[in-house]
């Protein structure tokens, strides 16, 4: 059988807005937002209203606070989200003119207009701080986005992630972004047989953080399609703990070398960009049709200047339908469900 024929097995390629590669992504209308002044004149408006009312970040809905010029403009980055290049950029919030608690509110009022926020965490955490918290190599409470090394390219368990810089690392902490559509596309085109292994499900380790799941694996793709739409979902550290573990099969040879060209294309910079997001910027990525991923970082010695970011997991309203093998991970698989993130810990 030729590749060709091979090819013809698998979905047709997708030419979708989510599809660009490389440095298409920058000349894009919906990658880049300049906050204005009556942005920004609103997000303080509700800001002496937060602070007058004493409300915490849970009480603060998109309905409560309208944000008459920014809202609009959120409504259209939550659209284009999910249909158009799946990644936006929002520059610039002027941090430094904001404490530490008023920034968490208003990362939180920005991104409930864009989706609910989900736990993080098996302790409830909906505001996640990125930092460098001095965790050694097999402690258990160690996240990759907890240390200063480079990340590999993955995906987090939500449909929208979302990123606010309070402070850049003083060397490296570069962002780099791949579209998981395109990654499809040359897979199916280059290695269709591994592209077939890869619509197949992997085994995944529970997080040794997602202590509320009573489920030790699960099984899930990194490329499906449902009822038409495309969705991409990879995070190679869980794939790679699953295999070790002794009451589960070895991984084939096929399926390492899915994972390890897939990994290899993604590296391509045809495919992938790298930027730097500068304090008072905040990235938006939808999970499904991208890839994102860091350099490894060194910090200044004054702990106000060490990188720090706040991150936040959002299920949004129009998200696509899941292939039903997410529900494991994500709890429900339909379009716009609340879904994602980490169970309480009992």
């Amino acid at each position: 059988m030729s590749d060709q024929q091979t090819a013809d097995d698998l979905p047709a390629a997708f030419s979708i807005p989510a599809a660009w590669k490389g440095d298409e992504l920058f000349t894009r209308d919906d990658w880049r937002v300049t906050l204005t002044q009556h942005h920004l004149d609103d997000l303080q408006q509700a800001l002496d209203t937060l602070s007058n009312e004493n409300l915490k970040p849970e009480q603060i809905t998109s309905a409560r606070f309208p944000l008459p010029h920014l809202g609009p403009v959120l409504q259209k980055i939550q659209q284009q989200l999910e249909t158009g290049s799946g990644a936006c950029q929002l520059q610039r919030l002027p941090v430094e003119n904001y404490s530490a608690n008023e920034l968490e509110l208003l990362f939180w009022l920005i991104s409930d207009h864009l989706g609910t926020p989900v736990s993080q965490s098996a302790s409830g955490e909906k505001i996640f701080h990125v930092r460098d918290e001095g965790y050694q190599v097999g402690q258990k409470e160690a996240r990759g986005p907890n240390t200063r090394k480079r990340l590999s390219f993955h995906t987090d368990r939500c449909d929208v992630i979302g990123f606010l810089c309070l402070q850049q690392a003083l060397s490296g902490g570069n962002n780099q972004l791949v579209s998981s559509v395109s990654l499809f596309n040359e897979m199916r085109q280059r290695y269709p047989e591994l592209t077939k292994t890869l619509m197949q499900p992997y085994y995944y380790l529970r997080h040794n953080v997602d202590t509320g799941n009573q489920k030790p694996f699960c099984q899930q793709p990194v490329f499906s399609v449902q009822n038409g739409h495309f969705a991409g979902s990879f995070l190679r550290v869980l794939i790679e703990r699953a295999y070790a573990a002794p009451e589960l099969p070895d991984m084939t040879s096929q399926q390492r070398e899915a994972l390890d060209q897939l990994e290899a294309v993604a590296e391509s910079p045809e495919f992938s960009v790298t930027f730097r997001q500068e304090p008072g910027d905040l990235l938006f990525l939808n999970n499904w049709v991208t890839f994102h991923r860091r350099d490894d970082f060194e910090d200044a010695e004054e702990p106000h200047l060490k990188r720090h970011l706040l991150r936040v997991w959002l299920a949004v309203p129009n998200s696509r339908p899941l292939n039903p093998l997410f529900a494991d991970n994500y709890g429900n698989t339909e379009a716009g469900a609340v879904r994602g993130g980490m169970l309480p810990s009992r």
